[in-house]
């Protein structure tokens, strides 16, 4: 045995030696994926490469995993990183949430009770729990589905056993259904696109950090935040918004995992929003 090997590696060395390829050389352990890269495109000249820069530079020193998605319709903006990575939703899925019984009752030609918008607003502009819990369990699974797959929201995974804050979800599907909310289509009614925009502008204060950071003066924003804490991935913090004014008409997803702390995850978030609103309002 002890022979067979010493000659396997006599032939290895001459092999090395002669310059001849060795097959053992392709199971070496291969180098760690490249972190993946912010993309950028625009109609705008510049503004693609300003984007990926500053979007780059200000992820540059944060730990965490981050994924981000910008589109802006006004200079066919789009901007992505990480855009199909799966994150457990936490709160941002309440929007999912409003917009699933909407799409519900338009489909049912009817507007909602009164007690449908008082959870609806106490989800959306306090993010209470109780009150997604009830309209989740109210909507049930298929329905929930429904709504994603007319939206096109295919990468998009509900929560089980109603665990709403378990979803599973992506920047790529993030920014489908914000640009559901700004723009006419057939999937939500105008009158179901302006209320949702409305309690989503009326977020109570103490929520509303992340992608509104660094917004101009004279710009509307509608936001809604998720955070939750698990044992493993840490926290996980995430912003969408809608931003509109200044010559601009924009999207932003922005979601974390890996924070050590709440506030890690918000100020992650707020240093990618920052530039983005100072690169378009500069553009």
């Amino acid at each position: 045995m002890t022979s067979g090997i010493s000659r396997r590696a006599r032939v290895l060395a001459a092999a090395v030696g002669t310059g001849v390829l060795v097959p053992l050389v392709a199971a070496a352990t291969p180098a760690a994926a490249a972190t993946p890269a912010v993309t950028c495109t625009s109609a705008k000249a510049g503004l693609a490469a300003k984007l990926k820069k500053d979007i780059t530079a200000a992820l540059a020193t944060r730990k965490g995993t981050v994924a981000v998605g910008l589109y802006d319709r006004s200079t066919d903006t789009n901007c992505t990183l990480r855009a199909s990575s799966a994150y457990d939703s936490a709160s941002v899925v309440k929007v999912t949430v409003l917009a699933t019984l909407l799409w519900d009752a338009k489909k049912h030609n009817r507007y909602l009770t009164d007690r449908e918008n008082t959870l609806a607003k106490a989800m959306i502009t306090k993010s209470d729990n109780a009150a997604t819990s009830t309209l989740w369990k109210q909507l049930g699974m298929t329905k929930i589905k429904g709504f994603l797959a007319a939206a096109g929201m295919t990468q998009t995974k509900p929560g089980a056993n109603g665990y709403w804050g378990l979803t599973q979800i992506t920047v790529t599907d993030e920014q489908k259904l914000l640009k559901l909310l700004t723009a006419k289509n057939a999937v939500l009614s105008d009158n179901s696109r302006s209320y949702i925009l409305k309690l989503m502008g009326q977020v109570v204060s103490s929520q509303r950090w992340g992608t509104p950071y660094g917004v101009p003066s004279g710009v509307t924003v509608a936001v809604k935040n998720g955070w939750l804490q698990r044992s493993t991935n840490g926290w996980r913090v995430h912003s969408v918004g809608a931003f509109k004014g200044g010559g601009h008409d924009y999207v932003m997803t922005v979601l974390t995992h890996g924070n050590s702390t709440m506030n890690y995850g918000i100020a992650t978030i707020q240093a990618v929003a920052k530039v983005i609103h100072k690169d378009l309002a500069a553009s």
